[in-house]
């Protein structure tokens, strides 16, 4: 009982984060927002990027196994803040995914 309520939780936390992957209207409208918000905007999709990457090949070579279209790059967010956090995060994803396992 125990573990399928935590399953449920991952599950839904998982829909709600993915609702600001890149490409989405959520994200786009996230875009148009100041500095700080596409700083933070940028860091989410460098975190999610190398998930999103796989998500974005399967979708390329299987078009109707996913109901959706995902991109691993926000281009309504041009600009040096979100350059800057994706990066950040693209980088520190692998180093947050190394240190939990320990």
């Amino acid at each position: 009982m125990k573990s399928a309520a935590r399953a449920t939780a991952a599950v839904v936390l998982l829909l709600a984060l993915a609702a600001c992957v890149a490409g989405s209207s959520d994200s786009a409208h996230a875009a148009d927002s100041g500095f700080l918000a596409q700083f933070f905007l940028g860091f989410w999709h460098g975190l999610i990027g190398p998930v999103t990457m796989v998500v974005e090949i399967v979708g390329r070579f299987f078009p109707h196994l996913l109901p959706w279209k995902a991109h691993l790059y926000e281009t309504k967010a041009a600009g040096v803040a979100y350059d800057f956090g994706f990066y950040i995060g693209l980088v520190g994803s692998p180093v947050i995914i190394w240190s939990r396992r320990r």
